[in-house]
């Protein structure tokens, strides 16, 4: 079963990766929830990156705020899709997070979603997108929660 890493660099980001969380055990997609500091330990940062795909991850969802290092550091270790989604943990309210993620340099892309939560429910919602190319039934699911959103509210096309 395909997995996704969920890391954060401290536990006080939890609460914007929560939604993320809840959207890939709604889609059925297995996943992994981690903390660490690309500042404070660098070492596991690398580790991680290095084996990520050894290790069965086939996408990374990678939550930080302030300098937001993690995502691109995570990037500069594997070829793995990355998905930064900017915390806002600073006084300006998640956009250096955000501008971080975004100005990655050319070669080590990272794929960037909205500030916070509605970000990092679109982050699971995009490594759905990314493994229903290979997964069906990953497809399937991510399909029905589309009509079933279609539904409520008519926002998407049926």
């Amino acid at each position: 079963m395909p997995k996704v890493a969920v890391i954060m660099g401290s536990e006080s980001d939890m609460g914007t990766v929560k939604p993320a969380i809840e959207a890939l055990n709604m889609l059925g997609i297995e996943h992994e929830v981690k903390i660490m500091s690309a500042h404070r330990k660098p070492e596991k940062v690398r580790e991680f990156g290095l084996a990520a795909r050894e290790n069965g991850f086939e996408v990374i969802i990678a939550a930080a705020g302030g300098a937001a290092h993690l995502p691109g550091v995570i990037a500069s270790w594997t070829s793995i899709p990355v998905i930064g989604v900017p915390v806002a943990s600073s006084e300006l309210k998640g956009v250096d997070a955000l501008y971080s993620i975004v100005q990655m340099p050319g070669g080590i892309p990272v794929a960037a979603v909205a500030i916070g939560t509605a970000g990092a429910k679109n982050a699971a919602f995009l490594a759905a997108e990314i493994l229903g190319l290979k997964y069906e039934n990953i497809r399937n699911a991510y399909d029905n929660y589309r009509k079933e959103l279609a539904k409520d509210k008519g926002e998407v096309g049926k």
